[in-house]
């Protein structure tokens, strides 16, 4: 909504603007103008970039209209099913987690967080990173490691999206210009005509470069910043279960090891340390410090 809202503002004002100074809103309706620049827009998205891209591209900015993907009530979840999980494994020996990370949706831990059972790709990297300690395969302190070089990827990959975007916003006042020429080269085929039709046929070609600037740096260039605080969001909550995780494995007290996500989060999303361990007081047998 907020999205919207900057949108609505955008378009409102520079129109609002427009009708004050005496304008026509039909001049602007310049059907030719639109066509040249958003299909040469969406052209060269098409060239640049592979299916996968746009479609998560697509995705992204479909996303965007829902706001920060993760407020303090998700943390909260978080802290509080990882604290569950690391108070088994350290009574329990890690062998005590298998069933839950082998099989997440049956667990009964998670199932009390259902918001946080339902987000999958967290729930991946969480069960993905216990599983080769539990397994044996790696040695604690190179858990680290291996959860960094997932984050790079999931970082690669949200990155790529934002970038055609980008790219496609610094193209657009060139297009512009494009459907500016080709206006004049149509106003000199009829400057021997009235000086009406010239008039009209100059007012398109301006329309054109008008088009390709606004729409570059009134809304593509805006949500693509947009579009990368929201993958800075995201991926900030992947580096606070990795924080977590890798505590524990490097024999962390289950406290101490959420402490460590808690400190990776930014002012407004992070819980004091006494409402963390009141959070978590009576999770589990109670907080272990």
């Amino acid at each position: 909504m907020i999205i919207l809202l900057g949108a609505a503002i955008v378009l409102g004002s520079v129109l609002g603007g427009f009708l004050m100074a005496g304008g026509n809103i039909g001049n602007l309706l310049h059907l030719s103008e639109w066509i040249i620049i958003c299909g040469a827009g969406l052209g060269s998205m098409i060239i640049m970039a592979p299916k996968k891209i746009l479609l998560a591209l697509f995705g992204q900015m479909v996303a965007s209209f829902k706001g920060v993907p993760y407020g303090r009530d998700d943390y909260e979840s978080l802290f509080k099913a990882l604290y569950e999980l690391f108070v088994l494994g350290r009574r329990n020996g890690m062998v005590a987690l298998e069933e839950h990370v082998l099989a997440p949706q049956t667990s009964a831990i998670f199932q009390r967080y259902p918001g946080f059972l339902q987000n999958t790709t967290a729930m991946e990297f969480v069960c993905g990173g216990l599983r080769p300690i539990i397994d044996g395969r790696i040695k604690p302190d190179q858990l680290r490691h291996l959860l960094t070089v997932e984050l790079e990827r999931m970082e690669e990959e949200s990155h790529a999206p934002v970038g055609v975007l980008r790219s496609t916003s610094d193209a657009m006042p060139g297009f512009g210009i494009v459907a500016a020429v080709l206006g004049i080269v149509n106003t000199m085929q009829a400057i021997a005509g009235p000086i009406e039709t010239i008039g009209q046929k100059v007012a398109a070609a301006l329309v054109g470069t008008f088009l390709g600037i606004f729409i570059a740096y009134g809304f593509l260039g805006p949500l693509a910043a947009n579009l990368e605080f929201i993958n800075g969001s995201r991926l900030a909550y992947f580096k606070c279960i990795a924080e977590c995780v890798s505590s524990f494995a490097n024999g962390q007290a289950p406290l101490m090891a959420v402490e460590f996500g808690r400190r990776s989060l930014e002012h407004s999303l992070c819980p004091t340390a006494d409402e963390l361990e009141t959070m978590l007081k009576g999770l589990g047998g109670g907080p272990k410090k």
